[in-house]
């Protein structure tokens, strides 16, 4: 066994489980806060309390069983053994025995605890993924790198990589048979916002994946944009990049504070283009009906293809809960499409890697009511286990 961690720093780690397991917050925010909270760590403090947030979070049933234990501290204990780290001589961690820790730890389990997934969500991703399941559980499992995207409002590929390197950050273009022309992909794990870049809104921060999204609706300069469900704003920003800060692009939401966030990140990128609309009435969407020229509806989903940055998710869902976005996928789709002009082109994305949030959702439009008019162009699938980004479905819909 190699160092010990100091006590206070694994009693931080446990508050922050805690909230995550057991009031439902999500592991990135828990780490903002307590490490703004302790800004006194050092940088080996930091990196060891997100790496242990996330590893814990991502590995919470294997972590159980190789530690016979569902209490959070043995759990915590059984984490560092299998790190090499040793436990302080506390009571939290006296049943501890390292040798049937590491025993266990290399021990072939099933799949389900191996990977740390809940028995339901196997069973469903087993009916749907068939013999590709472990693989994309294995791929969900891995740390995510960092991928940028460069603002071609503002610079460049080449000279925000150049720009880059005088803050001591090594970045290059991404490898991909996917068409990522203005993503980077981070060497190495660095505060890329504390960068002259960054405050010169030369960049965002967004998956490969996630980029790829964008291009698919071909907006031309000029065109009447609706981005339905922006969040706050990443393929907007894209939208308006892509579009040179020619046309108008409508900025969705039914949260408020995403819009304002959106705003704001507008102003730094310098996307002059883009307006925002609260949609907090169904008028909103049947006054602006046959409006845009293109339409884009990147749906609120069940998250499954960003389990990477998103790990908590798998343990905060539930079977009904998918059932409801489904069910929610279908009513935006019905209602959303309608913004689009005759002739106009609709993508419609999710996050999600179930084919009944993606294929089955589009299969299903284009055979009701709504979807008459419409036909399908193509679809696109990222997988993690192939592409090695988040997961991401798209299809194209031309409106005749």
């Amino acid at each position: 066994m190699s160092k010990s961690i100091q006590f206070h720093i694994l009693n931080t780690l446990s508050q922050a489980l805690v909230e995550v397991f057991e009031k439902g917050k999500h592991a990135d925010r828990m780490i903002d806060k307590y490490m703004r909270v302790n800004r006194n760590w050092t940088p080996e403090d930091r990196t060891f309390f997100a790496e242990g947030v996330y590893g814990i979070v991502r590995h919470k049933r294997n972590l159980e069983f190789i530690a016979e234990s569902t209490e959070l501290w043995p759990i915590i204990g059984a984490y560092l053994i299998t790190k090499n780290l040793k436990p302080p001589a506390r009571a939290e961690f006296s049943k501890l025995i390292t040798a049937e820790i590491l025993s266990r730890h290399k021990m072939q389990k099933p799949a389900a605890v191996e990977y740390s997934f809940p028995e339901w969500l196997v069973h469903l991703a087993e009916k749907e993924f068939a013999g590709d399941w472990q693989k994309i559980m294995q791929s969900l499992n891995q740390e995510p790198e960092i991928y940028l995207r460069a603002n071609t409002l503002k610079t460049n590929v080449e000279k925000l990589i150049a720009d880059l390197k005088v803050d001591k950050i090594e970045a290059t273009r991404i490898k991909s048979n996917l068409n990522l022309p203005e993503g980077l992909y981070l060497k190495k794990r660095s505060n890329v916002f504390s960068t002259q870049a960054s405050k010169k809104g030369e960049f965002e921060m967004q998956d490969a994946g996630s980029q790829f999204i964008a291009p698919l609706l071909q907006a031309k300069p000029g065109e009447l944009i609706v981005d339905t469900c922006a969040g706050s704003g990443g393929k907007s920003l894209h939208l308006a990049a892509l579009m040179k800060n020619q046309g108008k692009i409508l900025a969705m939401d039914i949260h408020d504070w995403k819009l304002q966030d959106l705003k704001l990140r507008a102003a730094k990128a310098g996307a002059s283009i883009l307006e925002t609309k609260l949609i907090d009435s169904p008028k909103v969407i049947q006054r602006l009906e046959n409006s845009f020229d293109r339409v884009l509806i990147d749906s609120p989903c069940s998250g499954l293809g960003v389990l990477r940055r998103n790990p908590d998710t798998k343990w905060k869902l539930n079977i009904e809960q998918i059932n409801t976005v489904i069910q929610l996928q279908k009513d935006i789709l019905s209602k959303y499409s309608a913004l689009c002009k005759t002739g106009g082109t609709l993508v419609y994305a999710t996050c999600s890697i179930l084919k009944s949030e993606n294929e089955q959702q589009i299969s299903w439009f284009l055979n009701s009511p709504a979807g008459k008019k419409w036909s399908l162009l193509s679809e696109h699938r990222i997988w993690p286990h192939i592409h090695n980004f988040d997961g991401f479905y798209a299809a194209v819909l031309r409106k005749s």
